[in-house]
């Protein structure tokens, strides 16, 4: 496995984080009023929460009576593909979150044999906050939500048995912080349910020829803030197995967060995505870099 930060990528990355640490002081100031690190991160689908999975929190410092919003910019490369996603959020009030990505996988292995260097998705999601507080309600905080996944080119999932180039996901999520559980250090815990048909997470389209039907996965996630800068966790997402083409594993993180500031947040993990497209053992490093606003 080697890591090679693409420096297009880095071009686009430098320049946003610039604007937002260049930003007046007037406008820094305003970042909402909830505590620190309390909106998680950006997922790869663009909502707030984990890398892999989508917590209950909602996006940005917004408490109630206030508006905010992130923008974040991710990379995973793995042994045979490179995942890039650029995604942006509002948060209005701390009850709905809205939010969109554009994720770009490169077959980095396959693009000669498929004739295609490349797969594109948008994602549209929205979450609603149904009850509770993250920090302060004994059962935690309590979220739904949707993510709208459309194929921007249906050829390779199409040849290899996808039945169509979108499907929604719908999920429901629950979080809390447990103070002072873990060596007196805050701990943090999520699950998820999640319907989904989608294979690779939609990359490969959704539905196949083995299972063309909703099914509920479970996803969880847990961290450990060593201090209210840095989160040390791990992530667990079940995956469909729809396509008799290829066997899907599930995925799996270990994670480090740092939030330097309340405008700035940066991940770095390693993931394990398992199998995918008849490629094995696909392991590697994910980096990601958020804004709030």
């Amino acid at each position: 496995m080697t890591l090679s930060i693409n420096t297009q990528w880095a071009k686009t990355v430098v320049p946003v984080l610039a604007l937002g640490l260049l930003a007046t002081p007037a406008a820094l100031a305003d970042v909402g009023s909830r505590i620190w690190a309390t909106g998680g991160v950006t997922t790869i689908e663009g909502s707030a929460g984990g890398g892999l999975v989508p917590w209950a929190v909602l996006g940005s410092y917004a408490d109630d009576e206030e508006w905010g919003g992130t923008a974040a910019l991710s990379r995973a490369e793995v042994d045979d593909y490179t995942l890039s996603v650029t995604g942006a959020g509002l948060n209005w009030n701390n009850r709905i979150e809205v939010t969109v990505a554009r994720q770009t996988l490169d077959l980095d292995t396959l693009g000669f044999a498929l004739q295609q260097d490349e797969l594109n998705q948008d994602i549209f999601g929205a979450k609603v906050r149904l009850a509770g507080d993250v920090l302060y309600s004994p059962w935690g905080q309590w979220s739904a939500g949707v993510l709208h996944k459309r194929q921007r080119d249906f050829t390779v999932p199409d040849t290899i048995g996808a039945r169509t180039d979108s499907g929604t996901d719908v999920y429901i999520s629950g979080s809390k912080l447990f103070f002072a559980a873990v060596f007196g250090r805050n701990l943090l815990v999520n699950a998820t349910a999640r319907g989904t048909r989608a294979n690779q997470g939609g990359l490969l389209g959704f539905g196949g020829d083995r299972n063309n039907s909703y099914e509920v996965m479970a996803e969880v996630g847990a961290g450990v803030f060593i201090n209210r800068q840095w989160l040390v966790g791990a992530e667990y997402r079940q995956k469909p197995d729809n396509l008799s083409f290829a066997r899907e594993d599930d995925w799996w993180d270990v994670f480090v967060a740092w939030v330097p500031d309340r405008r700035l947040a940066i991940t770095a993990a390693f993931v394990n995505l398992g199998d995918v497209a008849t490629l094995t053992d696909q392991q590697g490093v994910y980096l990601s870099l958020q804004g709030s606003f």
